[in-house]
């Protein structure tokens, strides 16, 4: 959902909750679960799988690095569960011309810093850069926003599959609304 009015420009980001995250994360938990479970049951001698009889299966190796990789998996899972939780990378956009201002919002991990706002003057942007990144088969737009002193600050994720035409018209957009020039490298 964006908002647009003469004056302000309100984009939303959103973040890890995205249907694509969730069932990863979901496909992984399975998966270790059931590598954890395969290598404990070796190691106790008692079938908690049914599919896999434990006699099959001996401990030392396959047992040991089965249970391995069902640790590891559980935690990378957990930590996907996690950044879903918090969504992380969600926020928001704002380009105020009424104050001169752009706010950038972001959320982060837990903690001291888990608001990541940037905020700066509008007469501070520089321009609009669009890069186009080739790799393997298709070229993958970007969208920044240059600011004087401080860079390039990314306005897109790289997940959005935004079609070259579309940054495009993203680009011509906001770049009409900030007042200012579009600039395009390929990479």
């Amino acid at each position: 959902m964006n908002w647009r009015s003469e004056r302000i420009r309100l984009e939303l980001r959103m973040g890890s909750r995205k249907t694509s995250n969730v069932c990863w994360a979901f496909i992984l938990l399975l998966g270790s679960l059931g590598f954890f479970l395969v290598g404990t049951s070796s190691y106790l001698g008692r079938n908690l799988i049914s599919l896999f009889p434990s006699q099959q299966i001996l401990f030392f190796p396959q047992g040991i690095v089965m249970s391995f990789y069902g640790t590891a998996g559980l935690f990378i899972s957990s930590y996907l569960w996690c950044t879903i939780f918090w969504n992380i990378g969600s926020g928001y956009d704002l380009f105020d011309r009424k104050e001169g201002i752009v706010r950038i919002f972001r959320w982060g991990f837990p903690g001291k810093n888990r608001r990541i706002v940037l905020r700066f003057l509008m007469k501070d942007i520089q321009s609009i850069r669009i890069e186009l990144k080739k790799g393997g088969i298709y070229t993958r737009p970007a969208l920044y926003l240059e600011i004087r002193g401080q860079g390039a600050i990314p306005l897109t994720r790289t997940e959005e599959n935004l079609t070259p035409r579309e940054m495009e018209q993203k680009a011509a957009e906001l770049a009409y609304f900030l007042r200012v020039p579009i600039e395009v490298f390929l990479k």
